[in-house]
């Protein structure tokens, strides 16, 4: 797949255990675990798992001593483990204590999220709030300051709301809400610097889950600062809702180059795969054309010509052998992400996509001479028939790639 040139804003890079957030860097996938930090060993296979699916940051909770006490341990496991991915500890109400009595804590993590309404009220939030910044200061992490809207500082929008009812003709509250969440950003930020941590080690985020809000509030605190600025629209919910809720603001926001990470925040279903919303994120951006992660495979939506189910059950069988191969392949090949997949149901569209692709298959459709012609590079090579289509397709695109991509050398 072709990188898409959208023209990106200029932003402060920051550097988070070797992984480039802003500068021009790509955008970065990041996730959160929703288990216990506690329990270590099932902690750091939930984050392996993250990691493997392609989450570049992982973000843990980090709320009582127990858990402060248990990061550096899960730290060596995935260590173990092989498994380097950065990983940014969540701190609210009492990050201070934590990282100021659990060194190691502080230590090991890539870096600290802190929210600036939720450090304490008045001077004792200041003294918090500074005590956390010293100790990113000394261990040289980087900090993303994450404003919600769920938790701004009370005492700035009243201040800001009060305000605002005095003057000649008030802004909506809406209007006052978004503005809070921008000025508690940069006033943080502006904080930390004054209390010694350097500019490129700051992220910014400011998190609404209202779709026009959030698009709002990026663009001016965009237009406001050069910070890195992570995207996510918070609490946007399960399924099919949370998914389109977020990439209608992401997809806005990055088509006009505003956004240096980003996060889907997807509530699971009962049992379901923490993992999705690393693959919801890589999909937006894959989409979009911004980045590359995986083979894309284009797939027709069934019609009145597709009664039968094989090109569905193909289609799925493909992707999820792509999505698994390509951590073979990554490690092999260069490029392979690129490569584009068409598993078509029907003759009406079937050829034309699958030439297009870099392999393509076009499957009989009802009432259809039961033969599935494979395109290389646009040109028919071979038409399959039989019980084995999905496994001589597979043997088919393995070929490809290995014929195809370079092989990966020590310093590609």
């Amino acid at each position: 797949m072709s990188q898409h040139r959208i023209t990106r804003r200029a932003t402060q890079r920051v550097m988070v255990d070797g992984i480039a957030i802003g500068g021009g860097a790509p955008i970065v996938v990041q996730s959160m675990t929703n288990t216990d930090t506690v329990d270590a060993q099932g902690t750091a296979q939930q984050v392996f798992e993250l990691a493997q699916a392609g989450s570049e940051l992982v973000r843990i909770t980090v709320n009582t001593p127990e858990a402060a006490a248990q990061v550096p341990a899960i730290r060596e496991q995935l260590d173990r483990m092989n498994c380097g991915v950065p990983l940014i500890g969540d701190f609210h109400y009492n990050g201070h204590r934590l990282l100021t009595d659990f060194p190691e804590c502080a230590k090991v993590l890539g870096g600290y999220r802190i929210n600036p309404g939720n450090v304490g009220r008045h001077r004792k939030g200041e003294d918090q709030f500074a005590m956390m910044i010293k100790v990113a200061c000394r261990n040289n992490k980087p900090v993303r300051i994450g404003v919600n809207w769920g938790s701004l500082d009370q005492d700035l929008i009243v201040r800001m709301m009060d305000a605002n009812a005095r003057l000649a003709q008030p802004l909506d509250a809406a209007a006052v809400m978004r503005e809070a969440l921008i000025v508690s950003a940069l006033d943080s930020a502006k904080r930390a610097e004054e209390l010694g941590l350097r500019h490129d080690r700051i992220v910014l985020s400011c998190k609404v889950s209202e779709v026009q809000s959030l698009i709002m509030v990026y663009r001016d605190l965009a237009k406001r600062c050069d910070y890195p600025l992570h995207l996510g629209l918070t609490e946007a919910g399960m399924g099919s809702k949370g998914i389109v809720a977020s990439t209608a603001a992401l997809a806005v926001l990055l088509q006009e180059g505003i956004g240096d990470t980003i996060r889907i925040s997807l509530t699971p279903e009962p049992g379901g795969d923490r993992t999705q919303e690393v693959i919801v994120a890589q999909e937006i951006l894959q989409t979009m054309g911004l980045r590359s992660f995986t083979p894309m495979v284009i797939a027709c939506p069934g019609c009145g010509r597709t009664t039968s189910t094989v090109f569905q059950e193909l289609a799925q069988n493909i992707q999820t052998y792509l999505r698994a191969q390509m951590n073979v392949w990554r490690e092999q090949y260069v490029g392979a992400e690129d490569m584009t997949v068409a598993v078509m149901g029907c003759i009406v569209n079937g050829p034309g996509e699958s030439k297009m692709a870099n392999i393509g298959i076009s499957l009989p459709g009802s009432g259809e001479n039961p033969a599935a012609p494979v395109y290389v590079d646009g040109e028919k090579v071979v038409t399959l028939r039989g019980a084995n289509i999905a496994g001589e397709f597979k043997l088919i695109v393995d070929s490809y790639v290995a014929r195809k991509y370079a092989k990966r050398t020590a310093t590609a």
